[in-house]
């Protein structure tokens, strides 16, 4: 009878406690006015709002959709660097993917913010653990009050024992950073990806912008063959007397003006190459062996582009941006926590002896154990005042990520205009061309007959070059429109799901994973 009657008091106050805490809960989500009871059970048991996600501004269809070079159908955008059919182009992407430091630096982001997660979910459990232990030797004054009652005032304490503390996660508070470190984690990933798509699209522009200025370089060549040729019959007009010098200087100022800007080019050159060297993760080097001479990359007359809505899930920096609104809005959750009581469980365990060999009998055992809460009532104006902090910022991350998807669709907008426009403008610059290096040739002749004067030539001369370097820009421009088409997409970024060929894994981080060990640097060219 008397384990029945112990039984029904241990009930009793059991019922009592749970009551009590509800009470508790009750009268701090009804005093506090943040989340109601229907939310908080409806979030399961966290304060703060759930997460959706925000509206995002995007066209219905393309300004170019009309135009049959532009196709909207599900674009495949994993390689789309081989559109262009350039080996060399190929090898440059799949080097920079392997041995490029900025992309490494994001991988490492990558492992930095999946040990923060892992910390974040230690949280949950108990957060204090800690074990101890001391000796002392003490003595007592004699010259204390009641120092009678201290016949030995010398003495020794031996200690050791563990330390316990758990504060539960009532509220939800270390569930939603949890949540916060979850979506910043996703975030870094969409950074990586991010990186690798803008990689990939510098070093196809860059690769473009090269083989521009080689073109630009071989027209200035062969328009400066011309030029010689002028020269060469006004010198020896002018050496039969049948001109004046005039013609010789003007000759030789046209040839002198062109091989300087041929010098210039190669300026260029060396500076774009030391960029791609970069870009691929190497000491700038002479590419000129390994590039060789080659045409501009030539692109196809149409592009696949889907729809604008299909930015929304493909373009990385636009994932990016709206999971870290999706991180801070778990930040709210964590702030509006603090204006609840923080419920914890605390204990002690240990033993304690003035002898060492008494220490780990039973009777030197003390311990503690017990709930416990704590309540800032008295600081509800700043603790207001962090949410409503924390919720600006959230706000600011939704226009940011609403931003972000305006920039997208203006950037594909921007590729789409200058892709199709370029292919135009290339077919009328080459008629131009055309019709210049005709007029050139026919007023040679007629200078050569006596019927022009020199600077009908000079004049000719001077267009055929401008003219050239501008069917180059042009014939570049087409590449660089399609390759700005392809990075606004968010082209390119799957390269990292993609194992190397004879091995089992990406080369390159993915969440979890080690890095590589960086390939071997190649040596730098002899300069010519």
């Amino acid at each position: 009878m008397h384990g029945c009657d112990q039984d029904r008091k241990g009930q009793r106050w059991s019922r009592l406690l749970r009551g009590r805490w509800h009470l508790v809960g009750g009268l701090a989500l009804s005093l506090c006015g943040c989340t109601t009871l229907g939310e908080y059970i409806h979030n399961g048991f966290k304060v703060g709002p759930e997460y959706h996600r925000p509206p995002a501004p995007v066209a219905e269809h393309w300004i170019d959709a009309d135009d049959v070079r532009v196709r909207s159908e599900e674009p495949d955008l994993s390689h789309w660097w081989t559109v262009f059919n350039d080996p060399v182009l190929d090898q440059l992407v799949q080097s920079a993917y392997r041995q490029n430091l900025s992309l490494r630096e994001a991988g490492f982001r990558v492992l930095q913010q999946r040990a923060l997660l892992s910390g974040a979910v230690g949280t949950l459990f108990p957060q204090t653990q800690a074990m101890d232990g001391s000796y002392t030797r003490t003595n007592i004054s004699r010259e204390v009050a009641n120092r009678s009652a201290t016949p030995d005032p010398f003495y020794s304490q031996w200690n050791y024992g563990f330390t316990l503390a758990w504060e539960l996660d009532f509220w939800g508070r270390f569930r939603r950073a949890i949540e916060a470190q979850r979506d910043e984690l996703d975030a870094s990933v969409e950074n990586y990806d991010d990186v690798l798509v803008t990689l990939i699209g510098d070093v196809a522009s860059t690769y473009v912008q090269l083989r521009t200025l080689q073109q630009r370089i071989a027209y200035a060549r062969q328009t400066l063959g011309l030029q010689r040729e002028s020269l060469a019959l006004a010198t020896a007009k002018f050496k039969g007397g049948q001109t004046s010098e005039v013609d010789v200087n003007q000759g030789a100022s046209d040839v002198a003006n062109t091989e300087a800007l041929i010098e210039q080019l190669l300026i260029q050159v060396r500076v774009t190459a030391n960029r791609l060297c970069v870009l691929l993760g190497i000491p700038p080097e002479n590419l000129r062996e390994r590039l060789g001479e080659g045409a501009i990359p030539t692109a196809p007359p149409e592009v696949v582009v889907g729809v604008p809505a299909d930015l929304l899930r493909r373009r990385p920096d636009v994932r990016r941006a709206e999971r870290l609104a999706a991180a801070q809005n778990a930040e709210i959750g964590v702030a509006v926590s603090a204006l609840y009581p923080h419920i914890s469980i605390d204990g002690t365990l240990g033993w304690s002896a003035q002898e060492f060999e008494e220490l780990f009998g039973g009777r030197a055992f003390r311990g503690t154990v017990g709930p416990s809460f704590t309540w800032n009532i008295l600081n509800y104006g700043r603790l207001l005042s962090n949410i409503r902090a924390q919720d600006a910022q959230f706000q600011e991350l939704v226009a940011n990520y609403q931003n972000t998807v305006l920039n997208a669709g203006a950037e594909v907008e921007d590729g789409l205009v200058t892709f199709l426009r370029a292919q135009n403008r290339t077919r009328d610059q080459a008629r131009a061309v055309t019709a210049e290096l005709a007029a050139f040739k026919e007023a040679l002749a007629q200078y050569k007959g006596g019927l022009v004067d020199y600077n009908r030539v000079v004049v000719i001369q001077e267009r055929l070059v401008s003219r050239q370097q501008t069917l180059a820009e042009a014939q570049g421009q087409i590449a660089l429109g399609l390759i700005q088409v392809y990075r606004a997409l968010g082209g390119g970024w799957e390269l990292r799901c993609e194992p190397e060929s004879g091995t089992a894994h990406p080369p390159v981080v993915v969440p979890g994973e080690a890095l590589p060990a960086p390939k071997p640097v190649p040596q730098p060219n002899p300069a010519p």
